[in-house]
């Protein structure tokens, strides 16, 4: 017998040489490949800032260049002239230069990756740099109106018509140059006669309604607040220099245009106080949204309909709905989403299927939000 052939056991018996072969280890799973019915319907954002933001990074960084020339210039003009409108106009400038400073601290915050105590990331830090902006604009106008009722009751100063004109120039080619700077195209293309408020699904795009930055937005409403009051310098300057006993006109315009860049800045504040306070977007409605997850087929009903927003460009929409037995939950899910993100682009949209229950139509916390 051949030793390859043949030996023995622990026990006396024989024993192969040649053992079995072993049994095929369990294939690791293969990844599965990502259809249309997964939750992350957009690829992970790429760190940095998007196009978006850097434009107005770019727009803001010239704006506040420019913004810190021409204050320092009406600084000094403002002081040989000794008008006070013209230091109320380099006042607002400098509340320019810090809101744009902190609008770009802002968007550089927002870069920040999510984290678990911040789960949203860091988006609404932009939606607070405007709130700031609007903030000390307001505070640098109180005071200067201040200024200004103090200087129609006594009448003991005098104006450098001439030193007055030559700055008031410079101020409203500075204010124009800075609002070219930052000014914003519309939305590209709108939908019929309600604008870019929401499309129809088979006209969405499906990609978020391009609105312009916060940032971007809040800086330019200052810059056209500050033109205003330029040009209204302008207007007074030139009457002081050819009619120098109206000097009351200093005052005057400033109390006149400082109102004006206040009443201006009131619908951005309104907007931003509506993203803080999580209201429902201002382009987007609750019908409309609960009409469109409705449609969905196999959706027989939906509660818990939220909707809110981080900034003006960053919705976020949460919602249960109630499904027919026969419904498949997962082409339900991928269907709303779908007509979510397409029609007013949603960046994130959270849904629970459930069944439907009868109990749901007289459920308390099933019924909708009444009309504010």
């Amino acid at each position: 017998m051949s030793r390859e052939g043949s030996g023995r056991t622990g026990n006396g018996g024989t024993w192969s040489l040649f053992t079995e072969a072993p049994e095929p280890l369990p294939e690791e799973p293969k990844p599965m490949e990502i259809s249309f019915h997964h939750c992350h319907r957009e690829p992970l954002p790429q760190p940095g800032l998007t196009p978006e933001r850097m434009q107005a990074q770019r727009q803001l960084c010239t704006a506040c260049a420019v913004c810190c020339v021409f204050m320092a210039g009406e600084v000094v003009g403002g002081y040989l002239a000794h008008s006070l409108a013209i230091m109320t106009d380099a006042a607002h400038l400098l509340a320019d230069v810090g809101s744009m400073m902190g609008s770009l601290f802002s968007l550089w915050l927002s870069t920040r990756p999510a984290t678990r105590t911040m789960t949203f990331g860091w988006h609404r830090s932009e939606t607070l740099g405007a709130l700031a902006s609007v903030v000390s604009l307001w505070m640098v106008t109180g005071i200067l109106l201040y200024l200004a009722f103090i200087r129609l009751l006594h009448s003991d100063y005098h104006i450098e018509g001439g030193a007055m004109l030559l700055t008031a120039s410079i101020a409203v080619c500075a204010n124009l140059l800075m609002a070219f700077v930052l000014h914003q195209a519309g939305p590209p293309h709108s939908h019929g006669s309600r604008g870019p408020e929401y499309a129809p699904l088979e006209e969405g795009s499906g990609e978020p309604l391009p609105l312009g930055n916060t940032s971007v937005r809040a800086a330019f409403v200052h810059v056209l607040g500050d033109l205003l009051q330029s040009l209204g310098v302008l207007i007074a300057s030139i009457l002081i220099y050819f009619k120098p006993q109206y000097k009351a006109a200093d005052p005057i315009s400033t109390f006149l245009f400082s109102i004006c860049a206040l009443g201006s800045t009131a619908p951005t504040l309104r907007d931003v106080l509506r993203v803080l306070m999580e209201g429902t977007p201002r382009s987007v409605g609750f019908e409309p949204v609960r009409d469109t997850l409705l449609s969905v087929p196999g959706v027989r009903a939906t509660h818990e309909l939220h909707l809110w927003s981080l900034t003006f460009t960053h919705y976020v929409a949460s919602a249960h709905l109630a499904i027919d037995s026969t419904a498949d939950p997962e082409a339900v899910l991928a269907e709303a989403t779908s007509r979510l993100h397409s029609r007013f682009g949603f960046s994130s949209c959270t849904l629970q299927v459930e069944q439907y229950q009868p109990e749901m139509a007289q459920c308390l916390r099933c019924q909708e939000p009444p009309q504010a």
